[in-house]
Parts: structure tokens; C-alpha cells; sequence
């Protein structure tokens, strides 16, 4: 058993996995010389299986998982966590913005009795753009979800066994690593690393990739855009009897007769789309449980290697 897994999703990667191994490879040799490297290709359209397969071919201690398609990030880790092995398991990307030097900082504070550890980028290297997306969904989540976000922290962690066994058991189709790190428990920690620039390449997460991921990601883990539509509705519905009362009374007291046509339509208009806007909401909802009762695998693995067929047990699927 190795001590120490580290998962990364692989998209577009053929530039870096090269570095990303001997980075690894020589960081987490300082810790433990018992390490497994599992890398999950996410179905890119590159070479980067071919990497993988030539990387596992030098060390065992790589492992290999090749998707029968494109799933996503998040399916991608999943997958990952399935065929680890370790007492402690890092999660990372691959572009190399997560620095391999810094899993030592976090192995060590892990060491002082923490079961979750969490990176976080005190000086993101990303740029304007997306450093404002990313506030803004951390904003948007910590006021429409259930559980708190920090900003600077993403994916990179590394984090007890015990835990992953209990994160392998959310089978739900909307994921998100660090939401469902945080709503397990345990006792957790952050320590401030480096953040460093993309090896090579550009992110594949569009604007309309995030929207989307955020729309899911609060949709999936809280109710609350429900709780808010109602209470907004009946907002509204109290405006609109006081301001009926309004012209009731401003009608008897000074005869000054109701206006025409303009706020009637208005308030029509404003109406319609407030009802539209609730029927998307209660219309999300119902589309998440639609994925939900479909039962479908998380994940197809098409290859793998140097893994035993019986190494991830059951859990290619949903259960």
C-alpha cells in the first residue's frame, strides 16, 4: 500500500505531463519513496494518453485511467479517488499551477493531526478575468449555498483516507471536490502556498463553462434559490395589496382616479418575468432530479494501467 496517492485529472495536457511526473517524482521521493502518481484522461482530443501509457511503462508507480469520452473535471477526480490506494490522498491539477513541491507543506501540517488539509493560493497567478469569475462565484455561493467557500482554495488538498472513502460515497452528477471535502467534516486545515503560472496552454473553462458550473453547483448542494422565490413572491404580492390599498384610499380621499395604462402593463411585464424567472428555478431543480433517477455511471473507463482489474472494487459506477 502506498503511502501517499496523488490524483490529477488529465484535459490537454500532452505539454506538461512529462514535467508534472519528474516534479512529483522528485517531491514526493523527499517524503516517502511509497507513492502512486493516478493520472485520469479526461477524453481530450491530444496525446496524452500516450504520455500516460509511456510514463506508466518507465514507473510503476504511475497509474493510468483513460475515459471512454469527455465527463469533466470533477468525474475525472472521482474516477481518481476510486483507484487510489494510499493513506493520504493530494488532489491536483496537471497544468502545473499547483505546485508538486508544495504537497510536502501540506503532508507535514497534515502530520499534526489533520484529516483535511487545503492549499491556499495567497497570490493566485491567474488572470484578471478569471481571479474576478472566481470571487464572484465564491460570493455567489456563500450567499445562495449551504456551505461557506474560500476564494483561494481549489482542488489541491490532501486529505485522509477516511475521508475519501466518504467522499467516494456521493454519488450525485453535479460534483464539486472542495464543496463535498467541506461538507464531510473532520477536522481540517489550510496552509499558504505558492501559486504558480499555466506550464503550458490555456484553460478550457469558458465564461459560459463557469456560469454553468456555478448554476449547478448551487443547485445541486442548496435549496435556497427555492426559499428566496417564494419569499420574493410573497414580497411582492404584499407591495402590490398595500399599494392597491394606496390608490383606494388616495381614490376616496381625493378623487384623483387610477392611472392608465402604463404601470398596468408594467407591472404585467414585471410580473411575468418574476414567474418565468421562478418557473426556471423550480424548472432546474426538476431537471437535476431527472439526472439523478437516470442511475447512470459517474464515469466509462475505457483503459487503464498498471491498475488490477480489482484494484477500484465496484465503483466505476454509481454503486
Amino acid at each position: 500500500m502506498p503511502i501517499i496517492s496523488v490524483v490529477s485529472p488529465v484535459y490537454r495536457a500532452e505539454a506538461c505531463l512529462h514535467e508534472l511526473y519528474r516534479r512529483l517524482r522528485e517531491a514526493l521521493e523527499t517524503i516517502t519513496p511509497d507513492f502512486e502518481i493516478v493520472l485520469v484522461e479526461d477524453g481530450g482530443p491530444d496525446r496524452s494518453w500516450d504520455i500516460i501509457e509511456e510514463l506508466a511503462d518507465r514507473d510503476a508507480r504511475v497509474k493510468g485511467v483513460k475515459f471512454g469520452r469527455n465527463f469533466g473535471q470533477h468525474f475525472a477526480i472521482a474516477a481518481g479517488l476510486d483507484h487510489a490506494r494510499g493513506d493520504w490522498i493530494v488532489v491536483m491539477d496537471c497544468d502545473l499551477q499547483d505546485r508538486p513541491e508544495e504537497i510536502s507543506k501540506l503532508y507535514e501540517k497534515a502530520l499534526e493531526g489533520y484529516d483535511i488539509v487545503f492549499a491556499r493560493r495567497h497570490d493566485r497567478k491567474d488572470g484578471f478575468i478569471k481571479k474576478l469569475l472566481s470571487r464572484l462565484w465564491s460570493a455567489l455561493y456563500n450567499t445562495l449555498g449551504d456551505i461557506h467557500l474560500d476564494n483561494a482554495v481549489a482542488n489541491f488538498s490532501i486529505s485522509r483516507r477516511v475521508v475519501i472513502d466518504n467522499v467516494r460515497k456521493f454519488k450525485e452528477r453535479n460534483r464539486s471536490f472542495p464543496i463535498f471535502l467541506n461538507w464531510v467534516g473532520f477536522k481540517r486545515a489550510y496552509v499558504d502556498v505558492e501559486h504558480s503560472e499555466r506550464f503550458s496552454g490555456k484553460s478550457t473553462y469558458t465564461w459560459t463553462k463557469l456560469f454553468d458550473f456555478a448554476i449547478d453547483s448551487i443547485v445541486s448542494q442548496s435549496n435556497k434559490p427555492l426559499r428566496l422565490s417564494i419569499r420574493f413572491g410573497l414580497l411582492l404580492a404584499a407591495a402590490s395589496f398595500l399599494f392597491t390599498l394606496f390608490l383606494v384610499v388616495r381614490y376616496l380621499l381625493h378623487g384623483i382616479p387610477v392611472a392608465g395604462w402604463t404601470s398596468m402593463i408594467v407591472s404585467i411585464w414585471f410580473v411575468a418575468g418574476l414567474l418565468l424567472v421562478n418557473l426556471g428555478v423550480l424548472g432546474l431543480y426538476l431537471g437535476k432530479v431527472f439526472d439523478e433517477v437516470k442511475n447512470r455511471p459517474l464515469y466509462v473507463v475505457h483503459k487503464t494501467r498498471n491498475i488490477d482489474s480489482g484494484e477500484a472494487g465496484g465503483a466505476r459506477g454509481r454503486g
